[in-house]
């Protein structure tokens, strides 16, 4: 995914089976709640997702992480359910919960038996309402977070070199940083930045909820109106400016660190979710990367035995995202030689096309994939969830097994052509260099 860029209008075609299982109700509260309920009676349990849109795109340097941080906080108790208190009473009533936090959005969800709606309700809306945020639960949670970036990025080769890359990527755009965030801007955050955070994207006016289960949905919403109801609405979010500028040529960094091996990560920018050229790609990262016989795996693991492993992670977004590949190297393996190889296929592609049998497998994998996921209360809460922060309607989603149906060999190639073309491209390349144990046993032999 000028000003942030445009979400789709036009509803694409529904795929008809999907339209017959999707009879979602709809509801818009007066204080702005955006509420959907799907009905699906086959076992007595529900799923709740509530989809926050606020993800480190709508930060700022100097609370960089905040979104994330305070998914940590909102399990920390609030006025009426206090400290521990929302996982001891969902447990109690046999249910789990879980929250994620991502460049555009932040979500939270429970899965539970159906006769624990209303409480379930009571606590998200009592967090919703007035969530506790004093200085000893800030400090708990920054240390926390804190350490999760040590595991995640300082001390994991590829969270470090994925941090190097979004540098390299965005130049002006809020993707270039990371989504837990710098660790100084964690060290620094305050109590009063979390409350005006809290204040502004937490409001029920810049929230989606999903019900999908085992509901009658016209009680179900009355129960929402009685638990949300009286929420005051929040100010307006700011909305997040694009003034990301045009790359105009290949950019590179190294990084240096203790490791066994070399490894290369490269990013092309990639479109918005709301660009088609979005979901032709979707079929590209199935033909390059899925399965053990597809063209990278086969071609630079198995057959050139150029690389360990190759890995594509082509993740909607809101505004432009980033086309990412990740090649795990052998000790002795010349980094450059990786990715002039890797780059041939990708020429390769944009050249020659594809076979039909690779266009019908992609395919049929990407439908299989978007079906499974629709199968089960809590995919489909998530899905459409998804759908609709990122395309801007939750209907959108059920028309994917449509298009990538339609998606022609040509219109792979141009995509191919089009975005994986050199001045596109970001490279960060993993140079080991001796750990400080093996660098003192090296100097004591000597």
């Amino acid at each position: 995914m000028s000003k942030a860029s445009p979400r789709s209008t036009a509803v694409r075609a529904v795929d008809p089976t999907l339209a017959a299982l999707f009879d979602v109700h709809e509801a818009t509260l007066p204080n702005g709640l955006k509420v959907r309920l799907l009905a699906n009676h086959q076992a007595p349990v529900v799923s709740l997702y509530t989809f926050f849109q606020v993800g480190s795109r709508n930060e700022r340097p100097g609370i960089t992480g905040i979104s994330h941080l305070f998914e940590h906080m909102m399990f920390n108790g609030a006025k009426k359910y206090g400290p521990k208190m929302f996982d001891k009473t969902l447990e109690s009533n046999g249910g789990r919960s879980n929250a994620y936090t991502s460049n555009d959005m932040t979500v939270y969800y429970d899965d539970f038996s159906a006769d624990a709606l209303e409480t379930v309700l009571d606590l998200e809306s009592d967090r919703m309402r007035s969530l506790r945020i004093s200085d000893q639960t800030l400090a708990s949670e920054r240390q926390v977070v804190m350490e999760e970036r040590r595991v995640r990025v300082d001390n994991e080769i590829p969270g470090m070199m994925d941090e190097e890359l979004g540098t390299l990527v965005y130049k002006a755009h809020a993707y270039r940083w990371p989504v837990i965030g710098w660790m100084a801007d964690i060290e620094n955050i305050t109590r009063e930045d979390c409350q005006e955070y809290f204040r502004t994207y937490y409001a029920p006016n810049n929230a989606v909820l999903y019900i999908v289960g085992d509901i009658d949905p016209k009680k179900t919403l009355a129960l929402v109106k009685r638990y949300y109801g009286n929420i005051p609405r929040g100010p307006s979010p700011a909305p997040v400016l694009n003034a990301e500028p045009e790359q105009k040529g290949e950019r590179r960094a190294v990084v240096r660190h203790p490791a066994q091996s070399p490894s290369v990560m490269i990013g092309f920018r990639g479109p918005a979710a709301s660009n088609e050229d979005t979901l032709v790609l979707d079929v590209v990262q199935y033909i390059l990367t899925k399965g053990e016989g597809s063209r990278l795996v086969k071609s630079l693991v198995y057959d050139q035995k150029a690389a360990v492993s190759v890995m594509l992670d082509w993740s909607w977004r809101i505004d432009p995202g980033t086309i990412l590949f990740y090649l795990e190297l052998k000790p002795d393996s010349d980094a450059a030689k990786v990715e002039a190889l890797l780059y041939a296929e990708l020429e390769r592609l944009a050249r020659e096309g594809v076979t039909d049998k690779e266009l019908q497998k992609a395919k049929n994998n990407l439908r299989a994939d978007h079906l499974r996921e629709l199968s089960t209360n809590s995919g489909r809460g998530h899905a459409l969830g998804h759908y609709e922060a990122l395309l801007g309607d939750w209907r959108e989603g059920l028309s994917l097994p449509t298009f990538y149906a339609s998606v022609t060999a040509e219109q792979v190639k141009t995509v191919a052509a089009k975005y994986f073309a050199p001045e596109r491209r970001s490279v960060v390349t993993l140079h080991p260099e001796a750990g400080a144990e093996e660098a003192g046993d090296e100097a004591a032999e000597a």
